[in-house]
């Protein structure tokens, strides 16, 4: 993996990553894909194909949803995700993104680690046991054990969420020296600025390849982050990966970007999709009024838009007009309605398409905003017109007539 910073825009940054086989670098800020055992939940591995690329070619991955099936010997004598999967080309980022809530350790080192959830249930995983399944799966990238914690714990528990995955980091640099190569050290400490900045220093110190922030999105104040974020960010080497869990609306992708971000692992676009909900935000134009389009389309917030309301049930149009994703080229918002409201599995399809393909063109758009070097007027003009819609939505419903 080779990883080079190529232009910056006050904090922000444009990069390139060189990582699987893929013969062109990856520019970064990025989208990660989640996964659901190596593939989008409602995108088949033919469809991948109807995505934009190189941007559809970063899968993030859960180590932990093969704990059991298929055994990780199985996987090794495939030959790691991408051979099971065929993607040859694609380049996985594996992370074990859980609340944890650790067991009681004990003295005996194959008991030393943490519980997580499973697709079998809560299952107890060791530094030893999580880089079998690393070894088996041959993640191109991925992220060293981390004890996460909730906002509301007190410092003590911080601090202790700190040590252990310090300690879990350093075991599996011991477990395979040459990892390092392909690691991302990950960097806890809850709401505490101060524990964050030690494991950020901590981490810095030890022979990874990156850096993996935790424990964001897990009750934290927004008033808080910026400042829980420059603490790590202050606190690491510039010419290193960052890669972040927990920011995935719109806005906090660019507060992450504006941060120094590099790489976004994000359930977004999943639970947008599991709901009926379809992105429509403007990706070039963010002057005054861009939003306003969407101002009379019911379950709308200038962002997305509810297909499972009756208004799209005869409207023909596509969902982005000028859109060129699979979905908008064929199908229009009233079909998409009709296969919501009949429970059709096809219309997560089409929506996931669509909503991972704007989302991606979301990121493109940022790319091109850090490299013309206004980045900051295009995050100001975004936050400005999701700002000005939400006080015209709230001042138009203030104003409706309710029928006595």
């Amino acid at each position: 993996m080779r990883f080079t910073v190529t232009r910056s825009c006050g904090g922000a940054r444009a990069s390139v990553l060189y990582a699987g086989n893929w013969p062109s670098p990856l520019e970064t800020p990025a989208l990660l894909l989640l996964t659901r055992k190596g593939l989008p939940t409602f995108i088949s591995r033919d469809l991948l194909a109807s995505l934009p690329l190189p941007d559809s070619l970063l899968l993030h991955s859960s180590p932990l949803h093969f704990y059991d099936c298929p055994p990780p010997l199985s996987i090794l004598n495939v030959g790691g995700l991408h051979q099971m999967l065929g993607l040859h080309d694609h380049v996985f980022v594996a992370s074990p993104r859980d609340c944890v809530e650790c067991l009681p350790e004990s003295d005996s080192a194959n008991k030393l680690g943490a519980s997580f959830e499973t697709p079998t249930g809560r299952r107890h995983i060791s530094p030893a046991k999580y880089m079998e399944l690393i070894s088996s799966q041959k993640p191109n990238l991925w992220a060293s054990l981390a004890d996460e914690v909730p906002a509301w714990v007190p410092e003590k528990r911080n601090k202790t969420s700190v040590d252990r995955t310090l300690r879990w980091l350093d075991d599996c640099l011991a477990l395979d020296p040459a990892s390092g190569s392909s690691m991302l050290g990950s960097i806890v400490g809850g709401t505490s600025k101060q524990e964050r900045e030690r494991c950020a220093t901590e981490v810095s110190k030890r022979n990874v390849a990156g850096f993996w922030i935790g424990g964001f999105g897990l009750g934290e104040n927004m008033e808080e982050r910026p400042s829980l974020l420059n603490a790590v960010i202050d606190s690491l080497p510039e010419q290193k990966l960052r890669m972040i869990s927990g920011f995935g609306l719109p806005e906090e992708v660019l507060q992450g970007v504006a941060a120094g971000i590099d790489l976004f692992d994000s359930t977004y676009v999943y639970h947008l999709t599991a709901g009926g909900f379809a992105l429509v935000f403007p990706l070039d134009n963010m002057e005054k009024g861009a939003f306003d389009s969407q101002l009379s389309d019911i379950g709308s917030d200038g962002t997305k838009i509810n297909l499972r309301a009756t208004i799209y049930r005869k409207d023909t149009s596509a969902i982005v007009s000028n859109c060129q994703c699979f979905t908008c080229q064929n199908h229009t918002r009233a079909y998409i309605n009709h296969l919501l409201n009949v429970h059709e599995m096809l219309a997560q399809i089409l929506l996931e398409i669509h909503n991972t393909h704007h989302y991606l063109e979301f990121f493109r758009s940022i790319r091109e905003a850090i490299k013309c070097n206004s980045f900051d007027v295009f995050h100001r003009r975004f936050i400005k017109g999701r700002r000005a819609h939400l006080t015209s939505a709230i001042a138009a419903s203030e104003h409706e007539v309710v029928p006595a």
